[in-house]
């Protein structure tokens, strides 16, 4: 397996991306809103990865892109997760932790000083994961989703890191 950085637009990218969508409607009966900018992951200001299996097969996604302070609730530094997903053959395997701090440490190589998500509170899985890997709850809650009930928002500190 390996996890290297791809544009946004990328075909493997708008195909889990389709599957990621998919599954949203089955937890929460419709798609994620939120719409990205593809130049929003290009370097330095943010980063796509997709995780390839060994024959080329795409497993695994996640990217991250820079935020500062506005009417959402982000504050100056973060860098925001987005598009984190694990085919459901795949789960289990590591690839999401991997991913998470490639991008941490993607993120803090270009300065940021926060890495922010939200999920939804029909997706334990992720929950757990963000709690294992050192993010806290925060409030207020940022982004698009900040005043829906089963937003869930979480951040940790990149400095230091």
């Amino acid at each position: 397996m390996e996890i290297l950085p791809v544009d946004y637009t990328h075909p493997d990218a708008a195909k889990l991306d389709d599957q990621v969508q998919s599954e949203y409607v089955e937890r929460y009966g419709d798609t994620d809103l939120v719409r990205m900018d593809p130049a929003q992951f290009a370097p330095p200001r943010g980063l796509y990865l997709i995780a390839y299996d060994i024959d080329g097969t795409p497993l695994a996604t996640g990217g991250w892109r820079s935020m500062e302070k506005n009417e959402e609730e982000y504050a100056d530094g973060d860098a925001e997760v987005k598009r984190m997903f694990v085919v459901p053959e795949a789960r289990g395997r590591g690839l999401a932790r991997r991913i998470l701090a490639a991008l941490e440490d993607d993120a803090r190589a270009a300065g940021r000083t926060r890495m922010v998500l939200s999920t939804g509170d029909k997706q334990p899985e992720a929950i757990a994961l963000y709690l294992s890997s050192g993010y806290e709850p925060v409030v207020p809650k940022f982004g698009m989703y900040r005043f829906h009930d089963g937003s869930r928002c979480f951040a940790k500190p990149l400095a230091g890191g």
